[in-house]
């Protein structure tokens, strides 16, 4: 199954599920304000895409939290921020049966969905 998170008001997230549509891809959408995400799911993603690229640092969410809690992160910090704040995932992040693509690129999308 291929699943796109992000949230709906997102100009990349919408792109790139108009884009999953015009290819005819049957995807699910997770909704990370609304439907939130889980520890296990941060964890992975982290070990497997590193969170320099999970964690959104230009996203208004992160302009707004305190200096002390964007200090000195960790990955076990930046996941409790993540699951406090699920507008800091950068998005919108393509699971297409495993495979994992962050951010809307039409020739990254398009690999990850060959495979």
């Amino acid at each position: 199954m291929v699943t796109v998170y992000g949230i709906p008001n997102c100009d990349r997230v919408r792109a790139a599920r108009q884009w999953l549509e015009r290819q005819a891809v049957d995807y699910r959408f997770h909704d990370t304000r609304a439907d939130g995400l889980t520890r296990t799911q941060l964890e992975d993603w982290a070990a497997r895409l590193g969170m320099d690229t999970l964690l959104n640092r230009r996203s208004t969410t992160w302009r707004q939290l305190p200096e002390n809690e964007r200090a000195d992160l960790t990955d076990a910090t930046a996941i409790e921020l993540l699951l406090t704040h699920p507008t800091l995932l950068k998005r919108p992040l393509l699971d297409a049966e495993g495979t994992l693509s962050v951010g809307f690129d039409e020739t990254a999308w398009a690999q990850a969905l060959e495979q």
